[in-house]
């Protein structure tokens, strides 16, 4: 409108003063020399009413700036929902993590005084028209982009969409390695307890266990040296006792060192001590094959023990759990280590809750960046894949 007036009332005033092709001219000179000022007039409208939607290069690019200038993980998601929400003008956007066969909203803007939402959807601030875009990392959803219009009814423009697609595919990426610096921690977490809960017991062990053994075992060598002289009989029982305690000392001893690393993987190598321990569980009524490559690479002492942790667990819950005849262990080599074992047992229940030991083998492979799984086989029974990464060997 203000473009319109000037140009219609200046070239009023040239067509005024001389009717001729001279002042048609000097319309057209003041239209052009008005235009820039028109449009750049136009562009700050747009942006106070729809954001940045017509530079969708400069949005991308804040964006990056803004996720490489982000040092905390948990920075990247409020940063991107953020930038969204600025550059679109939008009353609101969130970004949901998958979470089983649901989503679960961690950033949104503005944010929510009432914290991470448990649905998929942001609530009464977007309301039913809100949009959603799935975030894609390889092929697989691991998030939704949620954004509502600027108004009731509002449509985005084609524009908006592309934009808002690419910030979904930067934002997929960008799930994805929060996800995994997430899981990592965890880990961390995991390993840090359990390294403390197994330093806590074998501490509790020696101070309640092996010390006050030992120590009674010092009271009882100076008793016998007091009955040497004049009662060699009592000095004898009593050396006959302390030869009892002490062999039950080395017992305690060697179960402690066991319960670090099985003895048998450095004394007969990974093959052969399960092997050994397959041969044991033949004695108890459970029939194994034990199937593997001529030619195994060397592997590092991790690797060992929790390959061998995980054929111990799996086979001793196939005798006391699935009531099983025969089990089959098979180690394969490629890029990674491949263990299966299964059993003619009674396969996984419908109903079931994995328990301490399954859990166990899950966290050995995952520590190694490996994955275990457990299920039913279809002609009954129960298989156990785990596959660990070879890695370097230290």
């Amino acid at each position: 409108a203000v473009y319109i007036f000037i140009v219609g009332y200046l070239g009023g005033l040239f067509q005024a003063s001389e009717k001729s092709i001279l002042a048609f001219l000097a319309t057209g000179l003041v239209a052009v020399t008005f235009n820039p000022l028109r449009e750049r007039l136009q562009r700050r409208v747009n942006r106070v009413m729809y954001g940045e939607r017509d530079d969708p290069y400069a949005v991308l690019s804040r964006l990056g700036q803004r996720l490489e200038a982000t040092l905390a993980p948990e920075a990247v998601l409020p940063t991107i929902v953020e930038t969204v929400a600025q550059a679109l003008k939008l009353p609101c956007a969130a970004i949901a993590l998958k979470e089983g066969e649901g989503f679960k909203i961690v950033a949104a803007s503005p944010p929510s005084p009432l914290g991470p939402s448990p649905s998929g959807t942001v609530g009464d601030r977007v309301g039913g028209e809100g949009e959603v875009l799935p975030l894609v990392y390889q092929g697989e959803i691991v998030g939704q982009l949620i954004f509502s219009p600027r108004a009731p009814g509002e449509a985005f423009t084609a524009v908006e969409r592309r934009l808002l697609e690419d910030i979904a595919h930067q934002a997929g990426v960008a799930v994805h390695a929060v996800r995994l610096t997430v899981d990592l921690q965890r880990s961390r977490e995991r390993i840090v307890i359990a390294r403390e809960e197994e330093r806590r017991h074998i501490r509790r062990e020696l101070h309640d266990g092996l010390g006050p053994s030992l120590a009674g075992l010092t009271l009882k060598m100076d008793a016998a040296r007091n009955l040497l002289t004049h009662n060699p009989r009592a000095a004898d029982d009593l050396l006959a006792d302390l030869k009892s305690q002490t062999q039950s000392s080395i017992d305690d001893i060697r179960r402690l060192a066991y319960s670090l690393r099985p003895p048998a993987l450095d004394e007969l190598g990974l093959l052969s001590a399960i092997q050994e321990f397959c041969a044991g569980q033949e004695r108890s009524g459970l029939l194994v094959t034990v199937e593997f490559p001529e030619n195994i690479p060397p592997l590092s002492a991790a690797v060992e023990a929790a390959t061998y942790r995980i054929v111990c667990e799996a086979l001793t819950n196939a005798a006391r759990h699935a009531r099983a005849g025969h089990c089959t262990v098979q180690i394969r080599v490629n890029k990674n280590l491949e263990v299966e074992i299964c059993d003619d047992g009674q396969g996984v229940p419908e109903k079931f809750k994995a328990g301490v030991g399954l859990a166990s083998m899950r966290e050995r492979a995952a520590e190694l960046g490996g994955q275990c799984r457990v299920e039913s086989r279809p002609e009954g029974g129960t298989r156990v894949l785990a596959v660990i990464p070879i890695g370097r060997v230290n």
